[in-house]
């Protein structure tokens, strides 16, 4: 009898720890793959901040920052994510529109950017600025500005995203809007002319480029960083233009139906700790938005010394039309 009791405390104890696992809250984070890949910060960050929630961080990557916007405008009040972390400056007042996102009830007072922030609903956790990237041992006459690139009578080659599924690629959509205006159709036909392909995310024409595709692709001004980091090499360089570089913040939001609203909160506060933030500029290779040390690697990597930006309820006001602006240009070529 003793041996069967003992049993039976044992086949409970077993199934009440199994129980347990199965009823630790799941938090759904919708965020770009690039976020989540070996080498980015989501490996970090995920048992970081399962150590302190006691709960399942579960993140889905998708293509780039629109594609996820997008993704939640298909999905709509149905969608299984609790947060999406990876829309930025140039997409918010467009998201704020779709009625999706609550807004956040942190301290937001810490925060150091390049700009003034007062939006409660989508909150920074990192920013960087738009550049055309190049390897100098192929490519000794630097471009000095974005005209000069655009119009050089040099066969230079050209990668960049699409403005409608990435968020650099609609960053190079307003940058060319900031500078050209009117004239922005001409910049894209000129443009056209050097382009070898537009991708729909960012992974996938960063890596053409390093496959020797193109002799330019478009990502930030850090990116050369990642290589005197982990691969030692010091060949890969961003051209800084005089006009100057468009400036994006990255952003995260709470959705107004997520099943775990506390959970989602203590992720939104916990991206603005040390701990989050100090993972970024060496596997995100964004600048942080709290004031700490950055990496030595980064004495290498100049800063633009002039930043780009439209205000977010001109882009919205606008976007539709540029893009078509875009296709149009670059279609008749």
């Amino acid at each position: 009898m003793k041996n069967v009791l003992l049993k039976i405390v044992s086949i409970g104890l077993i199934c009440c720890s199994a129980f347990a696992l199965q009823a630790k809250p799941i938090l759904t984070v919708y965020t770009y793959d690039s976020f989540i890949a070996d080498w980015g910060p989501g490996p970090t960050i995920k048992p970081a901040f399962e150590q302190i929630c006691h709960c399942e961080l579960k993140l889905i990557g998708l293509s780039d920052g629109v594609a996820l916007l997008n993704r939640l405008r298909m999905e709509g009040k149905n969608s299984p994510a609790d947060i999406v972390l990876g829309l930025d400056n140039n997409l918010i007042d467009l998201a704020k529109k779709t009625g999706l996102f609550t807004e956040s009830k942190i301290d937001i007072s810490q925060l150091k950017l390049p700009i003034k922030w007062d939006n409660n609903i989508f909150i920074p956790y990192g920013y960087g600025y738009f550049a055309f990237i190049y390897d100098k041992t192929r490519i000794t006459e630097v471009p000095k500005s974005l005209d000069e690139l655009i119009n050089s009578p040099q066969p230079w080659k050209i990668i960049y995203q699409d403005p409608r599924t990435s968020t650099p690629g609609l960053g190079l959509l307003l940058w060319i809007q900031k500078i050209y205006g009117q004239n922005s159709t001409q910049a894209w036909q000129k443009i056209a002319k050097k382009t070898v392909t537009v991708t729909k995310g960012w992974s996938e024409s960063y890596g053409l480029f390093l496959k020797g595709e193109s002799d330019f692709v478009l990502s930030y001004s850090s990116s050369p960083g990642f290589h005197l980091l982990n691969d030692k090499k010091n060949n890969y360089a961003a051209a800084l233009f005089s006009e100057g570089h468009y400036l994006q913040i990255e952003v995260a939001a709470q959705l107004a139906t997520s099943k775990q609203p506390k959970l989602a909160q203590q992720f939104m506060q916990f991206m603005l700790s040390p701990t989050f933030q100090k993972t970024l500029p060496t596997t995100n290779w964004m600048y942080p938005v709290i004031d700490i040390p950055l990496p030595d690697v980064y004495q290498q990597i100049p800063v633009p010394k002039k930043s780009l930006q439209f205000n977010a309820e001109d882009i919205t006001q606008h976007r539709n039309q540029w893009i078509n602006l875009w296709q149009n240009a670059v279609s008749h070529q």
